[in-house]
């Protein structure tokens, strides 16, 4: 678990609570047996992530309502966002997990990682306090922040454009990262997205968020998928 401690930056008094925070639900099942999981510690992360972040948006933006803030709580803590953090940290790879999970891609699968996430959040909290765990959290979400102040009304062109596209077909937009420049205190990303083999639209940005999400603001401008079935022989 150092490994792990050394990439979350924290480092726990109680081991056995990161431990359990990392422990999948499949491994009681497999062995037939009382394993203490992370669920309930799930459970208590979410809780507490709710908390931090409601505290932090309701001072960093006085002037937004209820209804704008729930959006922009929302959209950090989405499933698709924590699983992203749990992947960032590659959590999987320190998951105890029975071998039928494991044998199905259990390591890697997203629903898994965001409650992880979640979890390690919960036992930080159990191991020091609401201020560690406030600390913890404000700096894994730092950037995700900082895209919220550079755009700050709960306008989510990410979360639009994939509104879109589904509204047409199954498919979602996947996002690549084309390039980054610059030196490491100064990088420029530029990110395309496509869906269906057919590009949508490219930006740049000081991130790979920040440079998806104007690559997307370019897809919503072009709505190139207007152009294909307006030509569909073409």
């Amino acid at each position: 678990m150092t490994a792990l401690e050394q990439r979350i930056d924290y480092e726990f008094k109680n081991p056995e609570l990161l431990s359990q925070a990392l422990t999948h639900p499949s491994l009681s099942h497999e062995r037939h047996a009382e394993v203490h999981d992370n669920q309930r510690m799930e459970f208590l992360g979410d809780a507490v992530l709710q908390l931090v972040l409601t505290e932090e948006l309701y001072s960093r933006f006085p002037r937004f309502d209820e209804g704008v803030l729930t959006k922009l709580r929302s959209r950090l803590v989405s499933k698709d966002a924590l699983s992203s953090l749990g992947l960032r940290l590659e959590l999987g790879q320190f998951l105890l997990m029975g071998k039928g999970e494991h044998n199905t891609g259990g390591r890697e699968r997203p629903s898994t990682l965001a409650d992880a996430y979640e979890a390690v959040i919960g036992a930080v909290y159990l191991d020091a306090g609401i201020e560690a765990a406030k600390a913890f959290i404000l700096h894994e979400f730092a950037e995700s922040l900082i895209e919220i102040d550079e755009e700050p009304e709960e306008l989510n062109p990410k979360g639009t454009l994939q509104e879109t596209l589904q509204a047409m077909s199954t498919s979602s937009p996947s996002y690549e990262i084309l390039s980054e420049n610059g030196p490491d205190h100064a990088k420029t990303f530029r990110a395309m997205v496509e869906s269906e083999g057919t590009e949508l639209g490219r930006g740049e940005g000081a991130s790979k968020k920040l440079a998806e999400i104007e690559a997307a603001k370019d897809a919503l401008l072009n709505r190139a998928w207007e152009k294909e079935s307006q030509h569909p022989c073409e």
